[in-house]
């Protein structure tokens, strides 16, 4: 694994960009994460004395999840409660060209820092809302978390198996896909800005509405079929044979054919070439129809066979098909290593901390790391000093405990 360090020198595309990132936990943070990798200055303000919740989520006492989704940002720490938030706030945005939340629908306006009086003091001020349902509609007063949205958005009743209750994910996903949607609306609104001379906008990011697209035609084929699409577990409702599969070592093959060519190839190399112009098999329509019998024809033949001696036949036969991998193998895979997709960064605690590489990856401005994530409130001196703050005046707002750091 390639080991690299951080240099706080190291200039990205989006130098000279300045957010303002009030949000807690994955989605918000997965989107400045984005723009904070290739060079935004992406400063946190986060709430006195515990900061953002992620920096509770631990494993072994590590704070894992906030320094990796904290990298390249800073951390003023602020108590949103006193007379003086919204000033501060108020101050900084003056000099930001991004500002994320993801408060309750209407608690910004509550602070007295509604959009119209962000932009009052910074016209061209790109504000992005993010919540669990949208700042509309019957629902956006509801807890906006992802286990929500993922239920919610048919995600969860298309996951798993026929016969068992739907599957939620096991991670934030509904964030993370509100994260890089987000990500990708606030350049399209720093571009309205910049090519245009425009003004600031609102971006109301939901998490229910990327995941939900995520279904693609799902409700164009019920009006058309008027039949909901069961679970198949690991099997597909559009091609097979499509499935994992239990090798003889107890390893498992991850195996689609999702083309004609595909499928031709996989019964010629498990020896049942018979089954190309068979009837019963010869389309993919008719394999669909016959998922279940098709894939017990292959999870048959993969199960006398150890994992690595089917991915060779598979492989020499140009068969689209891989290892399921979990987090050691893929530490371990050469591929991964040699692209360094997976890279070692410094880290107070634990000395070397592995975590995913910038992506995508740029030919001409590729991002980088710069800082390690903060401490809480590392940088507030600095950062209301650059607002236009005294020193009086921020030792009075540090005696106030409106501040910290």
């Amino acid at each position: 694994m390639q080991s690299l360090e951080f240099n706080a020198d190291k200039k990205g595309p989006l130098d000279g960009i300045r957010v303002l990132d009030l949000t807690r936990l994955v989605a918000g943070n997965m989107l400045t994460l984005q723009l904070a990798d290739f060079g935004a200055e992406v400063i946190k303000i986060e709430p006195l004395g515990k900061g953002d919740p992620l920096r509770a989520w631990t494993d072994d006492g590590i704070a894992t999840f906030w320094k990796v989704y904290c990298r390249n940002k800073k951390s003023i720490a602020l108590d949103f409660r006193s007379k003086d938030a919204a000033k501060i706030i108020l101050a900084l945005a003056e000099k930001a060209d991004v500002l994320i939340e993801n408060f309750r629908p209407g608690r910004l306006e509550e602070m007295g820092l509604g959009p119209e009086i962000l932009h009052a003091r910074n016209p061209t001020l790109v504000v992005v809302r993010v919540s669990g349902f949208g700042q509309t509609g019957p629902y956006s007063q509801r807890p906006g978390f992802g286990t929500l949205v993922e239920a919610m958005s048919g995600f969860a009743n298309r996951n798993g198996f026929p016969d068992r209750p739907p599957l939620v994910p096991p991670l934030a996903l509904a964030d993370m896909i509100a994260g890089l949607q987000g990500a990708y609306a606030t350049m399209v609104a720093l571009r309205e800005v910049e090519l245009k001379g425009g003004q600031g906008q609102v971006i109301d990011l939901s998490l229910l509405e990327p995941i939900l697209s995520t279904l693609g035609p799902e409700a164009f084929s019920y009006q058309v079929t008027g039949e909901l699409k069961e679970r198949v577990g690991n099997r597909s409702n559009t091609s097979a044979p499509r499935d994992v599969y239990l090798a003889k070592d107890g390893k498992y093959v991850a195996l689609s054919a999702s083309i004609q060519a595909m499928a031709e190839r996989v019964f010629r190399s498990i020896g049942r070439a018979d089954m190309i112009d068979d009837p019963r098999y010869k389309t993919n329509a008719d394999r669909v129809a016959r998922r279940d019998e098709v894939n017990d024809i292959v999870a048959e033949w993969i199960s006398v066979r150890k994992r690595d001696d089917v991915l060779a036949i598979f492989e020499e036969a140009g068969i689209t098909a891989s290892p399921v991998y979990d987090v050691s193998d893929i530490i371990a895979d050469e591929h991964i290593n040699e692209r360094g997709i997976i890279v070692n960064l410094p880290d107070d605690d634990v000395g070397q901390a592995p975590q995913h590489n910038v992506i995508p990856r740029l030919s001409k401005t590729p991002g980088g790391f710069r800082n390690r994530a903060p401490e809480l409130g590392e940088h507030t001196e600095y950062l209301l000093s650059d607002a236009g703050f005294s020193a009086t005046e921020i030792k009075s707002l540090r005696a106030k405990n409106s501040i910290e750091g």
